[in-house]
C-alpha cells in the first residue's frame, strides 16, 4: 500500500481502537464472542444486533484504559437465517435457492455487457420454468389424481368418504368433471398465494431497508437502467491517478434489490395463477371443441387467446431488464406488480366460472393431458441450461482464470442441479400420491389398479435415479481411495514439520487424515460437473423413452428380456420410493427443526451458505441476510471511524469473513482508511473465488488488497472450508498468514499436558498467531496512542489475546 493513507490515519487519530467481530455459519450468541456473560446491546434489534462487554460501553471516552488491546464488538446476524421455527420450512423451497446461485456464478468477462445479459435472461427463464413446474405438479396431484381420475372413478371414490361431494357416484351438482376441477383449483392457487405471501413479508423485512448513502461519487459510473453486473475493473492504484471504480459488491445499489424482487415476485405470482387457469379453463375448452357442448367453442378459444397473452407479457416482464446497482433504485412499478398479478387472478377466476358451466354429457376419464406439459418443461429447461453452457463458456473464453470451477461451467451445473432438484421433489409428490390412490396397483402398470396415474415421463425420470447413483459410485470410491492414499503420503511430512523425536502412529493418521480430508473441498467441483451431466443425459433419455413409446418403464420392457424387464421394474419401483422419501424427508426435517432448536440451527447453516446473494432470479427463493448484514456492518463501521477518528480491525471468520469483505467494500475511502480486515478461515477464494469469480475471483479480490488499508488472511490446511486468498505478492503488503499449525502441539509436554485437539475450521483465536497478527494490523493503522509507537507488535498481542473474546461459529 503506498504510504500516504497510513500517514494520514496516524496523524488524525484519536487513539480509540476497536475490533468489530462477525461469526461464521451456525451463529453463536454475544457472550461467546465476547467471553464475557455480561454483554449490552449497542445498536441494532432482536434480529441483527451489534454488542459489547457491559464494561466496555463508551470506552472509546476512555482510549488509555485499552492500551493493552482494541475494544471488542461483536455483530450478531444469525436469526437472519435460523430465527424463528417457521424458516425451517424454506427447506421446501431449495430449488429456488439453487437456480439463484446459478445466477451469480457466471465467468467474469469484460466489454461483454450483452453476454452478460443474455446469461441472465436464461437463469431467470430457468427460475421461471421451476415456479411453473411446482405449480403444474400441484395441479396435476389437486386436479388430475384428485378430481379427475380418484372422484371420477368410482371404484376410488368409494374408498374414501371425503371424495364423497366430489364422486360421480352421488350425481350432485359437483358430479361433472369441470365443478370438481374447479373446486380442486383451490389447493394449486392457494400454493401460488403463499408462495407470493412468503416472499412479499420476507420483502418487507428485507429488501425494504433502504442502506444509508455515503457521499462518495463514483465519477466513472453509468447512470445506466440495466446494468446487470454489466462489468467494472473493481479498483486502480491510488498512485496512478486514475478515478476509482467500485466492483459490482461495492456499487451502492448493490444489496437494495427490492424493484427487481417486485418486479419478479409479479411476474411468478402470475404465471402460477395462469398455469392453474390452464389446468382448469384448458379441460373445458378442449371438451367444448370436441363434442357437442352447449358452451360455445369460441369462449374456450377467446379464454386461450387471453391466457396466451398474459403468459407473452409475463416471459417479456421476466426478459426485460435485470438489477439496477449502480445507484440506490427506490422506485416501483407499482402499475406491473399490481395489474399483472391481478389479471392472472381474473383469467383464473374466468377459467373456474368457465369450467364450472353445466356440460351434462361430460364424464372423465384417463388423465388430463399433463404428459405433454411435463415434456414440455423437461425438454425446455434442458435447452436453458446448453444454451446457458454455451454463454458461459463464451465468456470465460474472454477473459479465463484457472481457477474458475469447471471453466466457466459452474453457473449451469448448478441451474441443471435446481432442475433435478425440482422434478425430483414435485414428481416424488405426485408418485406417492397416485400410490396412495390407486389401491393395490402400480401407477402406470394397469393391472390392479384404480387410476391411471401420473404422466409416464414422471416415472421415467424417478427411474433414472437409482441408475444416476450407480454411476456416481464408481468415481466416489476412487475419491475415498485417493484420499486413503494422500493421508499415507502425509504421514512423514506431518511427523517432519513438528520435528516429534518419538511420533505416535495413531497422531499422525488423524492428522494427516484431516488434512487429506479437508483437501476433498477442491474436489466437489469435479463431483458436481459429473452429476449435472449425466444428469442432463439421463434426463433426455427420459424424456425420448416416454415419447417413444408412451408407457412406463416397466411395461415398454416387456419382451426385452428377462434380465432387462427386472431391472427396468426395479429401477421404477426403487425410483419411486426415493423421490418420495426425499420429499418426506424434506417435510420431516422441517417439522423437527420447527420444534428443535438445534436441528433449526443445523438447517440454518445451509441457509447462511446458500443465501448470501440476493434474489435476482427467483423471487420466491429465501431471502438475502446479506441485504441487512452488509449494510448494518458497512453503517457501523463508517459511524464509529467518523465519530472517534480511531482505528477498527473487523474481524471475520468462515461465513463472516465473506460479509466482512463486503463491507468494506460498501465503505467510502475515508472510512477505509481507518479499517483493517482480518479474515480466518475463510471460503472467500477457496469457494467464493473459484464458484463466483466476477464478484470474488483474482481481480476483485486484488482490487480489495488496493482499496482496503491493511488484510490479513489466516488458514489452516485441516480447515475442509477456509483457505489463502492467493493474491499476487507483487500488488502490496502480503496477505495470507498460513498453514497455521493444527494442532498446535504434537503430542504431550511440560506447557500442554493434555493432548492439543485439531481444530479445522473453529476456535483460530485459540493460535497465538491470531492475537499477533491483529496487533499487527493495528499497528500499520496507527499506534495506539502517540507515546506507544515505539511497542512492539508481538508484545501487544500476546497481552491483548485474551482481551478480543471470539467469533468462531
Amino acid at each position: 500500500m503506498p504510504p500516504a493513507p497510513q500517514a494520514e490515519a496516524a496523524a488524525h487519530n484519536s487513539g480509540a481502537a476497536l475490533e468489530l467481530l462477525v461469526h461464521g455459519v451456525g451463529g453463536t450468541t454475544p457472550q461467546e464472542m465476547l467471553g464475557d456473560p455480561r454483554t449490552t446491546r449497542i445498536t441494532g434489534d432482536v434480529t441483527a444486533a451489534v454488542h459489547r462487554r457491559t464494561e466496555d460501553v463508551g470506552a472509546e471516552q476512555h482510549p488509555e484504559r485499552h492500551r493493552d488491546g482494541p475494544i471488542a464488538e461483536a455483530y450478531c446476524w444469525s436469526n437472519l437465517t435460523s430465527g424463528n421455527g417457521s424458516r425451517a420450512l424454506w427447506l421446501l423451497l431449495l430449488p429456488f435457492m439453487v437456480v439463484n446461485l446459478a445466477h451469480w456464478m457466471r465467468p467474469s468477462a469484460q466489454g461483454r455487457p450483452r453476454t452478460v445479459r443474455l446469461y441472465g435472461v436464461l437463469v431467470r427463464l430457468a427460475a421461471l420454468s421451476l415456479t411453473v413446474l411446482l405449480t403444474a405438479a400441484a395441479c396435476e396431484v389437486a386436479l388430475d389424481l384428485v378430481a379427475w381420475q380418484c372422484a371420477g372413478t368410482p371404484e376410488c371414490s368409494g374408498q374414501r368418504s371425503w371424495l364423497g361431494f366430489l364422486s360421480t357416484q352421488q350425481d350432485g351438482w359437483f358430479a361433472q368433471p369441470g365443478r370438481r376441477l374447479a373446486v380442486a383449483a383451490l389447493v394449486p392457487a392457494a400454493l401460488v398465494g403463499l408462495l407470493w405471501y412468503l416472499s412479499n413479508r420476507t420483502w418487507s423485512a428485507y429488501e425494504s431497508q433502504r442502506p444509508l448513502t455515503w457521499d462518495q461519487p463514483d465519477s466513472t459510473e453509468t447512470d445506466e437502467e440495466d446494468d446487470e453486473d454489466a462489468g467494472a475493473d473493481p479498483g486502480s492504484d491510488a498512485n496512478s491517478g486514475a478515478p476509482l471504480v467500485r466492483p459490482a459488491l461495492g456499487r451502492p445499489g448493490f444489496w437494495y434489490g427490492r424493484r427487481l424482487v417486485a418486479r419478479l415476485r409479479a411476474a411468478h405470482t402470475a404465471a402460477g395463477f395462469l398455469t392453474v387457469a390452464a389446468a382448469v379453463g384448458g379441460a373445458a375448452a378442449r371438451h367444448d371443441r370436441a363434442a357437442d357442448s352447449p358452451v360455445p367453442a369460441v369462449t374456450g378459444v377467446l379464454f386461450e387467446t387471453l391466457l396466451v397473452l398474459c403468459g407473452l407479457v409475463v416471459v417479456r416482464v421476466v426478459c426485460h431488464r435485470g438489477r439496477s446497482e449502480r445507484r440506490l433504485d427506490s422506485r416501483l412499478d407499482r402499475a406491473l406488480i399490481t395489474f399483472l398479478p391481478g389479471a392472472a387472478l381474473v383469467l383464473l377466476l374466468g377459467a373456474v366460472v368457465y369450467a364450472g358451466w353445466s356440460r351434462p354429457d361430460w364424464v372423465s376419464s384417463g388423465a388430463l393431458p399433463g404428459e405433454a406439459v411435463f415434456r414440455a418443461l423437461a425438454l425446455g429447461q434442458g435447452l436453458l441450461v446448453v444454451v446457458l453452457a454455451v454463454v458461459a463458456l463464451s465468456l470465460y473464453r474472454r477473459a479465463p482464470e484457472p481457477r474458475t470451477t469447471l471453466h466457466g461451467l459452474g453457473g449451469p451445473a448448478v441451474a441443471m442441479l435446481a432442475c433435478a432438484l425440482g422434478g425430483v421433489m414435485t414428481g416424488g409428490v405426485a408418485q406417492r400420491v397416485a400410490d396412495w390412490l390407486d389401491g393395490p396397483g402400480t401407477p402406470g402398470m394397469g393391472a390392479g389398479a384404480d387410476i391411471e396415474g401420473p404422466p409416464v415421463l414422471l416415472s421415467w425420470q424417478a427411474s433414472v435415479i437409482p441408475v444416476l447413483l450407480l454411476l456416481l459410485l464408481p468415481p466416489l470410491v476412487w475419491l475415498a481411495v485417493r484420499t486413503a492414499r494422500h493421508a499415507r503420503r502425509l504421514g512423514p511430512a506431518t511427523e517432519a514439520e513438528y520435528e516429534e523425536k518419538h511420533p505416535e502412529p495413531g497422531r499422525t493418521r488423524r492428522i494427516a487424515r484431516t488434512r487429506a480430508t479437508a483437501a476433498l473441498t477442491d474436489s466437489a467441483p469435479g463431483i458436481l460437473g459429473l452429476l449435472s451431466a449425466a444428469t442432463l443425459l439421463l434426463g433426455a433419455a427420459a424424456v425420448t423413452g416416454s415419447w417413444l413409446t408412451g408407457e412406463v418403464p416397466g411395461l415398454a420392457m416387456d419382451g426385452t428380456g428377462p434380465f432387462v424387464e427386472s431391472a427396468a421394474e426395479t429401477a421404477q419401483s426403487t425410483g419411486s420410493w426415493m423421490t418420495g422419501f426425499g420429499v418426506i424427508l424434506l417435510v420431516t426435517l422441517g417439522r423437527r427443526a420447527y420444534r428443535d432448536v438445534s436441528a433449526r440451527r443445523t438447517i440454518g447453516i445451509l441457509w447462511d451458505v446458500g443465501t448470501f446473494w440476493p434474489r435476482a432470479a427467483h423471487p420466491f427463493a429465501p431471502p438475502c441476510y446479506a441485504e441487512r448484514a452488509v449494510p448494518d456492518l458497512s453503517s457501523r463501521m463508517c459511524a464509529w471511524t467518523g465519530s472517534t477518528r480511531g482505528r477498527l480491525v473487523i474481524s471475520g471468520h468462515s461465513q463472516g469473513s465473506v460479509l466482512a469483505a463486503a463491507a468494506v467494500w460498501q465503505l467510502p475511502d475515508t472510512a477505509r482508511r481507518r479499517v483493517a480486515l482480518l479474515t480466518y478461515g475463510s471460503p472467500i477464494e477457496r469457494l467464493y473465488g473459484r464458484w463466483f469469480p466476477a464478484y470474488f475471483g483474482r481481480v476483485p479480490l486484488e482490487g480489495l488488497q488496493r482499496s482496503v488499508h491493511c488484510w490479513r488472511n489466516l488458514w489452516r490446511a485441516t480447515d475442509p472450508i477456509g483457505g489463502p486468498v492467493r493474491i499476487d505478492e507483487g500488488q502490496g503488503p502480503e496477505v495470507d498468514r498460513g498453514p497455521l499449525k493444527d494442532p498446535l502441539v504434537y503430542g504431550r509436554t511440560t506447557a500442554h499436558p493434555l493432548p492439543e485437539p485439531i481444530l479445522g475450521h473453529s476456535d483460530y483465536q485459540a493460535d497465538p498467531v491470531f492475537a499477533v497478527e491483529r496487533a499487527a494490523l493495528l499497528e500499520r493503522l496507527g499506534p495506539v496512542v502517540p507515546q506507544q509507537t515505539g511497542s512492539g507488535a508481538q508484545d501487544r498481542g500476546s497481552a491483548a489475546q485474551g482481551s478480543a473474546g471470539r467469533s468462531s461459529g
